[in-house]
């Protein structure tokens, strides 16, 4: 599959899936997270918090919702002053 360079807002995009930075806990945060609730409606705020925390490293899957993709990966990174940041935020990937 050949590179292709997309110059849009991450909500706009039809894929198979957005990556969303998420919060360990279920709540709407801010910058692309907000972005990316706002998109799709209050429905994926729902699913989320069916989810629960999501632990550092890992992830929760969503319907995309009213997004044009068909889910959300809501992955949570390390904060860049544990020990352990790197190999956590390898895991993320």
């Amino acid at each position: 599959m050949p590179l292709q360079i997309i110059r849009d807002s991450i909500t706009n995009v039809k894929c198979d899936v957005i990556v969303n930075s998420a919060n360990p806990k279920p709540m709407i945060g801010y910058g692309v997270d907000s972005q990316i609730h706002k998109a799709a409606g209050i429905k994926l705020l729902e699913e989320r918090k069916q989810i629960g925390n999501i632990e550092v490293g890992n992830l929760g899957v969503t319907q995309g919702y009213d997004l044009k993709c068909k889910y959300v990966f809501h992955t949570v990174g390390p904060k860049w002053k544990n020990e352990n940041a790197l190999k956590l935020l390898e895991k993320c990937y």
